[in-house]
Order: C-alpha cells, then sequence, then structure tokens
C-alpha cells in the first residue's frame, strides 16, 4: 500500500512538471501584438506577429473532414510539411478571420526602373483590387524616375504608397544584381518599425485574383510556373561551383521564381542579407550567377526551407496561356513583354 501510495505521489509530481513546463514554454513562445517589439539579432526591432489561430463562434461550426482532401490532382504539402497553397485548398472566410483581427501592414517592395514604370499604374490598380484586401498594405516603390509614378491612384484605407529613389541602371540585369542589397537596407532603415511582413513582387505583373491572407507565413515562396512539371535534373539551377548561388545536382526541391517571396520582417532581412553577401562575393570573382538573383534566391531556399510555397497560380506567366487543367485560377501573373523591354531599362 506504502509503495503505491509513493508511485501515485510521484506521478503527480511528474505529472505537475509537465504541466509546469509546458505553462512556461506557452508562455515563452506565444507572442502577442499588444506586447509591442522585441530585440532581435543585429540590433533590429521586429514587430511581433501571433500567429495563434483564433476564430469566432460563426467559423467554428464547419468541420473539416480529414477523409475528404479538396484536391487530389496536385501536390499539396512539401515533404517538410509546409502548405503549398492552390485554389480550393483553403477556405477565405476562416483564414481572413484569423489574420485581420491582428491589424496587421504588409510591406510591399516593387521595382518600376526605366521605362518599366510604365507597367506600374496596371500593376497598383489590380493590386487594390486584389492584393491583400482587408489588410493594411504599405507599397515601397524603388525607382529612378520619381515623377512618373502615378499619382492618381485610389488607394484603400490602410493602403499607402512610398517612393524611393534609387540610381539609373543600365541593364536589368543590374537591377536584380542591386534588388535584395536595395530590400535588405529598406527593411533596416525603417520597414522594420513599419510592417509585419514583406512581400517583395515585380512591377510586370497584373493581379487577377484574390492573394491575401493565405499567402502569409515567415518565409514564403512561389513555384516557377515553367517548371513545376519538371524533374530536379531540368531546374535552371546555378550549377558552376564558382559561384556561391551553386547548387549541386543531387539538391534542391522545388525551382522558385523570383517574382514573388516575401514572410515576416526578420525572415525576409535574413534571406536579402545572405543573398547581398553572395552576390557581392561572386561579384568580386566576376562571376555572375546564371539567373542573378533569382539563382541566389533559389540557393538560399534549397538551404533554408520555406514555411510556405504559393502554386503557379500566384506567378503565372501569361506568355504559357491558361489551357493547363490543374491551374484553375491565375492569380498573379507576368505579362507578356517585347524583347527589346527585356533587354533594356530606358
Amino acid at each position: 500500500m506504502i509503495r503505491k501510495r509513493e508511485h501515485l505521489l510521484l506521478a503527480l509530481v511528474m505529472a505537475g512538471g509537465m504541466v509546469l513546463c509546458w505553462l512556461a514554454h506557452r508562455e515563452k513562445t506565444s507572442v502577442s501584438l499588444n506586447e509591442g517589439p522585441s530585440e532581435n539579432y543585429e540590433g533590429l526591432t521586429w514587430r511581433q506577429v501571433n500567429h495563434q489561430v483564433v476564430l469566432n463562434n460563426r467559423l467554428q461550426g464547419k468541420q473539416a473532414k480529414l477523409m475528404e482532401p479538396v484536391r487530389t490532382d496536385v501536390l499539396t504539402v512539401t515533404p517538410w510539411l509546409a502548405p503549398i497553397v492552390w485554389e480550393g485548398t483553403f477556405d477565405p472566410l476562416v483564414i481572413d478571420e484569423a489574420f485581420r483581427s491582428h491589424n496587421l501592414t504588409i510591406a510591399t517592395t516593387v521595382f518600376a526602373v526605366g521605362k518599366y514604370t510604365r507597367f506600374l499604374r496596371d500593376f497598383l490598380e489590380s493590386a487594390e483590387k486584389h492584393f491583400m484586401v482587408g489588410l493594411d498594405v504599405h507599397y515601397y516603390v524603388f525607382t529612378d524616375l520619381p515623377g512618373d509614378v502615378p499619382s492618381n491612384v485610389t488607394l484603400g484605407v490602410g493602403r499607402l504608397l512610398s517612393i524611393v529613389r534609387v540610381p539609373k541602371f543600365d541593364r536589368w540585369q543590374e537591377i536584380s544584381l542591386r534588388r535584395m542589397e536595395l530590400i535588405q537596407t529598406a527593411i533596416e532603415d525603417h520597414i522594420h518599425r513599419e510592417a509585419h511582413y514583406i512581400f517583395c513582387l515585380d512591377v510586370d505583373m497584373r493581379f487577377h485574383g484574390r492573394v491575401g491572407s493565405e499567402a502569409l507565413g515567415r518565409l514564403v515562396a512561389a513555384i516557377h510556373p515553367w517548371f513545376y512539371m519538371y524533374p530536379r535534373s531540368q531546374y535552371p539551377y546555378e550549377r558552376r561551383t564558382v559561384s556561391t548561388a551553386s547548387v549541386p545536382q543531387d539538391q534542391g526541391d522545388f525551382y522558385y521564381q523570383a517574382n514573388i517571396f516575401g514572410g515576416a520582417l526578420e525572415d525576409v532581412h535574413r534571406l536579402t542579407k545572405t543573398c547581398r553577401e553572395h552576390l557581392e562575393v561572386d561579384k568580386s570573382m566576376g562571376v555572375e550567377a546564371v539567373w542573378q538573383e533569382e539563382s541566389h534566391l533559389n540557393w538560399y531556399l534549397v538551404k533554408n526551407k520555406p514555411t510556405k510555397l504559393l502554386s503557379p497560380e500566384y506567378v503565372w506567366d501569361d506568355a504559357r496561356g491558361q489551357d493547363t487543367k490543374e491551374i484553375k485560377l491565375v492569380r498573379f501573373s507576368s505579362v507578356i513583354k517585347n524583347k527589346a523591354e527585356q533587354t533594356k531599362t530606358a
């Protein structure tokens, strides 16, 4: 009898210890937007995001059915258990309810240099219809021609636009090579105090459908629309070992397009800083990766897996047409340009 009591007492003590450890862990890892900023590495202060999902009673009643997958024709989760967002894999009402209560601000960088300023109006007008609707968005337009930024685009409530002046570039490759550096600097100078998430987008793109809170995550990348059906051996990674962007033949999961990537400020800052450092190393050796920043982005994402992947719906190419059965909805796509526009910026 005494031995049984000792065992019972020991079990109670162990259970109590486990509860205390769980509570301590929960207190440490659960972050509330109301707690304000917290210090992080390199002296920067990041605005924190509470990733806990809390739904109102109206949405609590919808049952998730494990035996009824909504998409069986495409891969919806990676081998490292990151979701891949396709049409039909999320409920817009549920996902919006989870994020809108947090009063988030989404920084959005876009480079409109030289002739590419002509894409800016359509980009902004379509973004106001489809991009992060219901959330605060702060557009940062990087341009060498501030006077060409349209001033009469109507922005919704909580939507702002700031112009960041950059030097004139002679080649589009130079823009690509400098973009990581400029985004990193902007995050350090002011964006880290003003936003919770950041998305880095190309200007020669147009929104056609919803790109909303379902795209938010710590580190988000989009699967390239031309290579998602190809085997890894055919991905256009940088293969030359002389470049810091080199990816060995036996590595790599997906090939990502640099037209759209993003995530939490801290994670994107780490990405852009690393890619800038590698670009500078390559430049010092007279090396230019095969697809400039996109090659370095893919190297980084091979080593640092994204926490959420956007399907090709989120980075489609209009030149591909829309006759692919797995693409139910094109949300964001690159517009068709002539070759002269692709090789010159002014």
